[in-house]
């Protein structure tokens, strides 16, 4: 079959790098830290691949050699743009009793990527060497906004090393490198994270502790029961909506922004739907049609839970995100999602 592919058969090039596809998509998103960079990458990937298909040795497996052209075309990409942030790196808590701050699209907001991505990567009968990397404490948010805090090259020995479990000799050769230099920045690497990701900030489990709390949350939301809400939180939790910069820190402070909104006209009829992204508990947000009955996509939330009680919430109010969550483009006015 690769004989077939390095002679131009696109059918056997096809068959033979199709299994690594989504596998390298999630490599990609933790390396740029948002699903449409990566999905250029990935579609780059595989023009470079199948132009350079004739060089290929066999010296290395097929999937190690698409994950150095993968590798390299993010850091490329990293090359020309900013990290991938969160609004906690670029303001002090806003107050909650003022209008959030107007939204910032100039600046590279960090995104979520869906679980049904992930889903279909872990049920890949071809993908084993990728079931280790979804494991949930390498593809939680936390995680993915620690790691976009390291230079590109540190960032790539990381994921290589310790998400994907290529040898210092398979990383050295990705990135051109030696084994010594990427023992190196490895180190360096995971200092940097260790204080960006305190022991215990990633809860590696998904409980039926964790689906009941949200179903609360759920119907005290549609409740607007604030106090309701409240109670689910950990003292110190923090509420972001990317792209505003503002978000607001501590349990009281949220109360007091939840308050505001569930009496403003923008926020009197707002549905959520359960969903998932990053491994962690995510809600679709539906906002009221402009003009017309129903509703329309509006953000996706995804919760940081530890210990029974939710330490973040992150909104992301990008309604291009709902095709990728495969989730309805709209719903109904008599439709009331995720009551019990």
């Amino acid at each position: 079959m690769l004989a077939a592919a390095v002679a131009g058969d696109e059918q056997a090039f096809a068959a033979l790098t199709a299994p690594y596809r989504r596998e390298l998509l999630v490599h990609c998103y933790r390396m740029l830290g948002s699903i449409d960079d990566a999905d250029d990458a990935v579609q780059e990937t595989w023009v470079k691949a199948w132009r350079g298909l004739a060089h290929f040795e066999g010296r290395s497996s097929l999937r190690a050699w698409l994950y150095r052209i993968a590798t390299n075309t993010c850091l490329d990409a990293l090359d020309q743009r900013s990290r991938r942030i969160l609004p906690t790196a670029v303001a002090e808590p806003a107050d909650p009793h003022q209008p959030p701050a107007p939204d910032d699209l100039a600046t590279p907001w960090l995104q979520p990527i869906p679980d049904v991505l992930l889903d279909e990567v872990a049920a890949d009968p071809f993908a084993d060497p990728a079931a280790a990397v979804l494991r949930r404490e390498h593809i939680a948010l936390a995680f993915v906004t620690a790691v976009q805090y390291l230079p590109p090259r540190q960032r790539a020995v990381l994921l290589l090393r310790d998400v994907l479990g290529f040898t210092a000799a398979e990383a050295a050769a990705v990135l051109a490198t030696t084994p010594a230099s990427v023992n190196s920045a490895l180190q360096r690497a995971r200092s940097t994270l260790r204080a960006q990701v305190p022991d215990g900030d990633v809860d590696p489990s998904a409980s039926a502790e964790q689906v009941r709390l949200v179903e609360r949350y759920v119907r005290a939301w549609h409740a607007q029961d604030v106090p309701a809400l409240v109670a689910l939180l950990r003292e110190d939790a923090y509420l972001s909506m990317p792209p505003t910069p503002s978000w607001y820190q501590g349990r009281d402070n949220i109360g007091a922004y939840l308050r505001v909104l569930f009496t403003s006209p923008w926020g009197t009829d707002l549905r959520v739907v359960p969903t998932g992204a990053n491994r962690q508990p995510a809600l679709a947000v539906y906002a009221p049609a402009n003009g017309a009955e129903g509703y329309q996509p509006f953000a996706v939330k995804v919760l940081t839970i530890h210990s029974g009680l939710i330490a973040a919430i992150t909104g992301f109010a990008l309604p291009g995100l709902f095709d990728r969550f495969r989730l309805p483009p709209s719903l109904a006015a008599d439709q009331v999602l995720g009551r019990r």
